[in-house]
């Protein structure tokens, strides 16, 4: 029977030891449980836990341990490890049985067996003891790794998997959770605790110190400040950040869900900017405190590419939201969405950057009342060109160039832009204009990328990835506009000619404030980056008197002249279908100068009598888009005729040719429509449409008779 037994015993041993793995193998196999994220020249950036089961760092190679943890950890586990070969014959001799295989302790138990326990699941230790034929398995298992693997990947195996305290595995994560550096950096009483720790990984701190003491004795040095560094390290652990945390809010962005293989990832971030937009945006925020002003956001994409270079999402310590994201959170974008209404304006030739707008108090209809605009400083000045209108952001003129689009058509080519807005036009109304949607930080730079590349768009490349840009606004009217954002004499009459707004070489850039002044922006671009920068509350709460170019605009100006650093911005080529020619305006209201213009819609004399009495007119003027008629079956049905009014042209309906001319007559029918202009090259010059409703003419004649 006792024959039997150990036969038994010594084929469950065996069996135990067949599945032996390479070295290679486990170390291929280890799993961190962080993900370290690299900038692009592998700068580490920011760590993200994406497994909760186990604190697991990188795999650490042996000649990137400090020495002192070596000895530390072999003198009190296993001083005979490069003696024996597996097994220490020697010390299981000398102790007895029951001791050697009972004890809570690990008694005879050398580095290579608690290595076979830590790679075989059925040889690990359990609560209550292994059985013989485990310990006869891990002794068999330690032999035959023994002989298979050298004694430094035996070490530097075991070092990488044993568990030190609580959820820590590995060298690594004790070393940066516990003492906040790297394996190679730890001191003798840094590894005396380590190795401590090993013996009672979750004991008291006293206890730990009290074994740290004893492991320093071994190697005959002083121990009188372990037991003052215990207390400390082991308090504060898990509470020591990885290294430098440069990109948190980015990092849940491009690690997801945590379906991640790679242990280290590469990312688009530029370490060098990433660190400076961090330290700027801290620094203004102090510059601002007082004002209310506590939370921030910056992003930077690359022009051609769509890349992230910086993403910072929130001020960090200064913020007590700081796990918001604000380069992702929606909020209302104020006057920055003005360089959209003109250019689409300018796109559907309805005016030019010399066209004389009125900014005099408006009274605009809505379904909730009047609407009257008013200007930042609520002073008006009359008539004024476009180019300083929406240089100098003054509200009135850009509502009554977002009236002449419509609301419908701005939702239209702001969805197109990517700013996602969940509404329809008549839900803004006349003040989308004025930026009353919400949208993201990162959808308007992205938005803004789309005018630096002359109207094509694509999403931002996040994790890299590129997706072909396709044209949603015309490369003329997103020249215009850019002209006019780098223009420092036209922003002049509001902003000065010394503002943070000024850049040494080429820049586009708009400031908005949103109302109440909750938030506040500075969105542009250069010839190769685009910077957003918003500053205000997560919590919504009110700044105290900081605007645009005080709050947001002098971070974007720091972030510019950091990328041009020996490198001036060039302005972009001029596109085709873009021409420029000498004006005035009749009283000079404004100095006459050179100005720019769509082919065929220049003009070399401006005034307000021209603009009054309509002959300068670009695109469709009558009817408007979103225009709605009620046909009126007692009326003469030649006085229910629409008037299609507009530059001169080749009017379509609803694909059927319906004469030439700027004015035509038109007798309409119930449904929807579509009308078109087309210019004398052919070229679709504005499209709109408009509802009829009632019965059409033809029947009511039939009626009158």
């Amino acid at each position: 029977m006792k024959r039997a037994a150990c036969s038994a015993l010594l084929l469950f041993a065996a069996a135990a030891a067949q599945a032996l793995p390479s070295f290679s193998e486990v170390k291929t196999a280890w799993r961190p449980s962080d993900v370290t994220l690299l900038a692009r020249d592998g700068t580490p950036l920011q760590t993200v836990r994406v497994d909760k089961s186990a604190r697991r760092l990188a795999w650490v190679p042996l000649q990137d341990v400090s020495p002192a943890l070596l000895q530390a950890i072999v003198l009190s586990e296993d001083r005979r490890f490069y003696e024996h070969s597996g097994v220490d014959w020697g010390a299981v001799a000398t102790s007895a049985w029951a001791n050697v295989w009972n004890t809570r302790t690990r008694g005879a138990s050398t580095l290579t067996m608690q290595l076979a326990g830590l790679l075989d699941d059925g040889l690990a230790r359990p609560v209550g003891g292994r059985s013989v034929a485990q310990k006869l398995g891990q002794a068999v298992t330690a032999t035959r790794l023994d002989a298979r693997w050298k004694k430094s990947e035996i070490l530097e195996a075991y070092l990488n998997r044993v568990a030190f305290r609580g959820e820590v595995v590995g060298i690594d994560a004790l070393s940066q959770t516990l003492f906040g550096k790297h394996p190679g950096g730890l001191d003798v009483d840094e590894a005396a605790i380590a190795a401590a720790l090993l013996r009672g990984p979750n004991a008291a701190p006293a206890v730990v110190a009290q074994r740290a003491c004893g492991v320093l004795q071994l190697q005959k040095l002083d121990c009188k400040g372990v037991t003052a560094l215990a207390q400390t390290a082991l308090l504060r652990q898990g509470g020591m950040p990885l290294g430098e945390q440069l990109a948190p809010h980015f990092a849940r962005q491009v690690v997801g869900d945590g379906a991640m293989q790679a242990s280290v990832q590469r990312t688009t971030l530029d370490a060098r900017l990433q660190r400076f937009a961090v330290n700027t945006l801290r620094r203004q925020l102090a510059e601002l405190s007082g004002r209310n002003v506590e939370d921030g956001a910056i992003v930077v994409l690359d022009n051609a590419s769509g890349e992230v270079r910086a993403w910072v999402g929130s001020s960090g310590s200064y913020s007590d939201a700081a796990q918001v994201d604000g380069v992702l959170a929606r909020r209302q974008p104020g006057s920055t969405l003005k360089p959209f209404v003109y250019e689409l304006a300018f796109e559907r030739r309805l005016i030019t950057p010399a066209s004389l707008l009125d900014d005099s108090p408006a009274q605009l209809a809505t379904t909730n009342g009047l609407y009257l605009p008013q200007n930042y400083d609520h002073a008006f000045k009359g008539w004024i060109s476009a180019r300083t209108a929406l240089g100098a952001s003054l509200n009135v003129p850009a509502v009554r160039v977002g009236a002449i689009l419509g609301p419908d058509a701005l939702v239209e080519r702001l969805n197109a832009l990517g700013l996602a807005l969940p509404e329809t036009g008549g839900f803004y109304g006349h003040s989308l204009a004025l930026g009353s949607a919400d949208v993201s930080l990162l959808a308007l730079t992205n938005a803004y990328r789309t005018l630096a590349n002359g109207g094509m768009f694509s999403p931002p490349a996040l994790r890299g990835a590129t997706v072909a840009p396709r044209r949603v606004a015309s490369a003329a009217a997103s020249w215009l506009v850019t002209d006019i954002l780098a223009d420092n004499a036209a922003r002049a009459r509001t902003f000065g000619l010394d503002s943070s707004l000024v850049t040494k070489g080429f820049a586009a850039v708009k400031t908005g404030t949103s109302k109440d002044m909750r938030d506040n922006w500075c969105v542009g671009f250069t010839d190769r980056y685009t910077v957003g920068m918003w500053v205000g509350n997560a919590s919504g709460e009110a700044m105290h008197d900081v605007s645009g170019v005080s709050g947001a605009a002098p971070v974007w100006q720091a972030l510019v002249r950091h990328l041009h650093d020996g490198a001036p911005s060039k302005r972009p080529a001029v596109p085709v279908g873009v021409v420029t020619m000498p004006i005035r305006f009749d009283d000079q209201r404004e100095a006459a100068r050179d100005e720019v213009f769509i082919a065929g819609t220049e003009q070399a004399l401006w005034s307000p009598s021209a603009q009054v009495r309509g002959t300068q007119r670009f695109g469709i003027v009558s009817p408007r888009d979103g225009s709605i008629f009620a046909i009126d079956p007692d009326m003469p049905p030649a006085a229910q005729r629409i008037v299609l009014e507009g530059e001169g042209g080749s009017w379509w309906m609803d694909g059927k040719r319906l004469g030439q001319g700027e004015r035509l007559h038109w007798a309409p029918w119930p449904g929807r429509h579509e009308l078109k202009l087309m210019g004398r090259d052919g070229a679709l010059l504005q499209a709109v449409k408009f509802e009829v409703r009632g019965a059409d003419v033809r029947a009511a004649k039939r009626r009158l008779r």
